[in-house]
């Protein structure tokens, strides 16, 4: 399963640009699960270490929706908007409250494939820094970063929303940049899962 994890509160441009690039997914074989934070009640990390000692969040909120899927997935496509040239607050939360799923097991997320999405009211309001905070996320736990490639998708998919869903869904370059990086991020789901003997 692929887990895709919108961090918008609003049910805008990131969520349904998420959709898009998850049906891309579907069209290619994987299934796909999609989480919002939108209407969730999900409080930040207090760093606590309450984790640490019981392998399990001690702030009983709607991440809790969240942990089983993050355990299941087998790659995840994080999409943010951009607040400040920057993710979400809502991003960089769920990004911090992972902590406990690390603490339970720390390999949870170890060579899976992580791909990012950015959207932004401006062309270049902080598109590319947003992925890299993303893509700073998946180096930590030792995961995969997946891009699309050179010319137009270096970090992944980034979009120019014009502060509206028309914008960003007319948004050809955005969805170019989309493809490549949905197509790098499946040919490497595909190669990961000829490398794993529990898929021979």
């Amino acid at each position: 399963m692929i887990l895709g994890i919108s961090g918008s509160p609003r049910k805008m441009a990131t969520e349904h640009i998420l959709k898009e690039a998850l049906k891309m997914l579907e069209e290619r074989g994987f299934r796909t699960e999609l989480f919002t934070v939108r209407a969730k009640s999900i409080g930040p990390c207090r760093h606590c270490d309450f984790c640490l000692k019981n392998k399990e969040c001690m702030i009983k909120d709607d991440m809790y929706q969240l942990y089983p899927l993050i355990r299941e997935a087998e790659g995840y496509v994080f999409a943010t908007p951009v607040y400040n040239g920057s993710i979400s607050a809502q991003t960089k939360i769920v990004i911090d409250r992972t902590r406990a799923t690390l603490a339970a097991d720390p390999k949870a997320l170890s060579r899976k494939p992580g791909m990012a999405i950015a959207i932004g009211g401006d062309r270049m309001g902080g598109q590319e820094q947003a992925l890299q905070q993303i893509h700073t996320f998946y180096v930590l736990n030792g995961m995969i970063p997946v891009s699309g490639g050179f010319f137009g998708a270096n970090l992944g998919a980034t979009f120019w929303s014009r502060d509206t869903l028309e914008g960003a869904m007319s948004d050809q370059e955005g969805f170019r940049s989309l493809r490549k990086t949905v197509r790098k991020f499946a040919e490497t789901l595909a190669w990961l899962r000829s490398e794993d003997p529990k898929e021979k």
